[in-house]
């Protein structure tokens, strides 16, 4: 068993990894390796020559300091109940903190994902609200940004508490969603059948008005908040646990 960053020959093993644990698409899977992928920022786990596990992570800061949002967590079928993740994960924790990274932060995708990931040494922290709303008959001001704006404004919204997702984190997520921001909120959006909004920072109360401006009937709308826990923290370092962590890419 070997512990590494992956080698270029690799890729194929990772994608096929990647499709058997969360079902995407060859479409998806080609946008992500074009778009979010990085050599240097993606651990994996080879047994006899093969892919056996894998994760990635988005450099982000809380506080000043460097944290590593992993995302993509997955082990093979096959090499399923033999520790794999947990050795993975433990691994990976150990090469952050040698580079300098002050903690990891994760979004389970299930919730009895918490459970597993607490045992790995992480707490759940960041709790949002989500909720679910019709177009208002009035439509809100706004007006589309591109990702260094919504990087500047985004600090002018996000709670003190807040971790700061910029340079590969918005890049990435401008391949697939768009920026707006009005006068007293910004938005980002995914507009598909569903309006799926994964970050409203400001005014909340703006979010019917979004709709109607984006011509849609109903969206899905997350927000700061308090109704249930989102993201799971490991500390590498003294570093507190963040209160808010938005843009999961879910």
């Amino acid at each position: 068993m070997n512990i590494d960053y992956p080698l270029p020959e690799q890729l194929d093993g990772l994608k096929g990894l990647w499709q058997e644990a969360f079902g995407d698409e060859d479409a998806f899977l080609e946008h992500f390796y074009t778009h979010g992928f990085a050599p240097d920022r993606c651990r994996c786990v080879t047994v006899d020559g093969q892919i056996a596990a894998a994760l990635y992570w988005f450099d982000c800061s809380y506080l000043g300091k460097p944290l590593a949002y992993l995302y993509g967590v997955a082990t093979a079928k096959n090499h399923r109940g033999k520790g794999l993740c947990r050795i993975l994960v433990e691994n990976t924790h150990s090469h952050l903190k040698y580079l300098g990274y002050a903690g990891a932060i994760l979004v389970p995708a299930k919730d009895g994902l918490f459970q597993m990931y607490e045992k790995m040494g992480y707490t759940p922290c960041a709790s949002v609200s989500e909720f679910t709303c019709r177009a208002g008959a009035a439509t809100a001001a706004l007006r589309s940004v591109d990702a260094e704006e919504y990087r500047r404004l985004r600090r002018e919204f996000i709670p003190e508490n807040g971790v700061l997702q910029e340079g590969d984190n918005l890049a990435f997520l401008e391949t697939m969603a768009q920026f707006y921001a009005g006068e007293d909120f910004l938005a980002a959006v995914y507009t598909g059948e569903t309006c799926v909004v994964p970050e409203l920072l400001g005014n909340a109360d703006a979010a019917p008005g979004i709709l109607a401006a984006l011509h849609k009937n109903e969206g899905q709308f997350r927000t700061p908040g308090t109704q249930k826990p989102f993201a799971m923290y490991h500390a590498l370092s003294e570093l507190p646990a963040p209160g808010y962590f938005g843009l999961a890419f879910d």
